[in-house]
């Protein structure tokens, strides 16, 4: 009995196996990368509405609301 094409066809399967493997590793490094970046994005967000409430306990309170300043970045 000639066991070679039996082998042949269990090579093929292995170079299947490994490509899908490697193009599998490949998605997961890029999407580490990608929620590394979420996260960051996240935890900016986080780090941006606590400055902002922490700011806007400060400011008194105000029947109407005070006109802007004079200011070019304003206009």
């Amino acid at each position: 009995m000639n066991i070679d094409p039996l082998l042949d066809a269990l090579g093929v399967q292995e170079d299947a196996a490994r490509a899908l493997t490697d193009d599998l590793r490949t998605q997961i490094t890029e999407l580490q990368g990608r929620l590394r970046e979420a996260e960051t994005h996240l935890e900016h967000l986080a780090i941006t509405r606590k400055t902002i409430t922490a700011l806007a306990d400060r400011i008194p309170a105000q029947a109407d609301s005070p006109d802007l300043p004079a200011h070019p970045d304003y206009l």
